[in-house]
């Protein structure tokens, strides 16, 4: 059993650490927290060690038991999964390398400060068969991106990739993010971050990205077009993204209109917090002209990096093969699922890992 720390417990951190909990071959060892706020007590309650960030008696006076320390957490922890706010997790790294502890970045940080970037479909092999202790997921854009695009040059080989990203102006509970009545260009020079963010873990993939700011929570959209190399009907593309496991084709018999109904669907079946781990692709917005591939999905900023996080420990501790990790993952969370039993929600957290973990 892998003993992993959790640094960070916001919304992608407490995702990380009951998707961590619900693995066969993984245990939590713990989570730090800076601040005592309601999500530090409802890891206590998910019976998860909270170990504090900085001064310890603010936890004391929210009745939060403390373990102790960053220090202890990385001490007791074989890797570490750095869930801060970006730009902390590099600060981070000299506590991870004084423990000789491998540690897992999210997107928000720089991807040369931490010098190996991880998706699962795009390079799980190549970060297994490194040395690189310290490697970073890339964002919720990213992995959707890398996702759907992998499949597509493997099986058609891709000429030109030119996505248009719609993205959610915050999170549910980021209530200081907008814009509130705007749609902007973000940013206005082309090309976003996205499309040399995609470059990281596949670096032969000519893209461009173009980002636009809405004042919408729920989720991002990308409107994608990419030349393949050959002539291809849309029913083959169909086929091929439909047997990508972390791809839900999304039935036109669904009467899917956008995220909100995709949040729903997710919430109906049963999913922890409505989490949505895979793309969303509409079967029926795929339509091809000669080499053009179009189509619309949309991507779980909260929770589509969840997975890739597991399958990341993995290929770092060089603990499984790609297709073994992306298996035992999947089944654990119910990626791919639509029909979970919705009881399932309370057996996925932290219940598995005891308070003096």
């Amino acid at each position: 059993m892998l003993r992993v720390g959790v640094n960070g417990y916001g919304t992608i951190g407490k995702r990380v650490a009951d998707a961590l909990a619900a693995q066969p071959d993984m245990k939590v060892a713990g989570v730090a927290k800076r601040t005592p706020n309601f999500e530090a007590t409802a890891a206590h309650r998910a019976g998860y060690a909270v170990h504090a960030v900085g001064d310890a008696a603010p936890f004391a006076e929210a009745d939060i038991p403390v373990a102790g320390d960053l220090d202890d957490l990385v001490a007791v922890s074989d890797v570490v999964v750095d869930c801060t706010p970006a730009g902390v997790g590099a600060r981070n790294r000299e506590v991870y390398e004084a423990h000789d502890t491998p540690a897992l970045y999210q997107g928000g940080e720089d991807a040369e400060a931490v010098g190996a970037s991880f998706n699962a479909r795009a390079n799980y092999d190549e970060i297994a068969r490194g040395d690189a202790e310290h490697v970073r997921v890339v964002s919720c854009n990213t992995t959707g991106l890398s996702r759907v695009l992998t499949p597509l040059a493997e099986a058609y080989g891709v000429e030109k990739t030119r996505a248009t990203l719609v993205r959610r102006g915050g999170d549910p509970g980021q209530s200081d993010r907008g814009p509130i009545n705007d749609i902007l260009p973000d940013p206005v020079t082309v090309p976003s971050h996205h499309g040399p963010d995609v470059n990281t873990v596949l670096p032969d993939l000519d893209i461009d990205t173009m980002g636009v700011t809405v004042p919408a929570t729920l989720m991002h959209l990308h409107s994608v077009n990419v030349t393949l190399e050959s002539d291809v009907d849309a029913e083959a593309i169909r086929e091929t993204l439909a047997d990508e496991s972390r791809i839900f084709m999304v039935p036109e018999h669904a009467r899917v209109a956008g995220p909100g109904h995709l949040k729903e669907l997710a919430k109906d079946a049963g999913r922890p917090r409505g989490d949505l781990w895979e793309n969303c692709v509409w079967e029926e917005s795929i339509a091809t002209e000669g080499r053009d591939l179009y189509f619309f999905q949309a991507i779980h900023q909260e929770s589509d990096v969840v997975p890739e996080n597991v399958d990341a420990i993995r290929a770092l501790v060089g603990d499984a093969d790609a297709a073994e990790s992306v298996v035992r993952t999947n089944r654990a969370l119910g990626v791919g699922r639509f029909d979970a039993p919705t009881d399932r929600v309370a057996t996925t957290g932290g219940a598995a890992a005891s308070a003096d973990d």
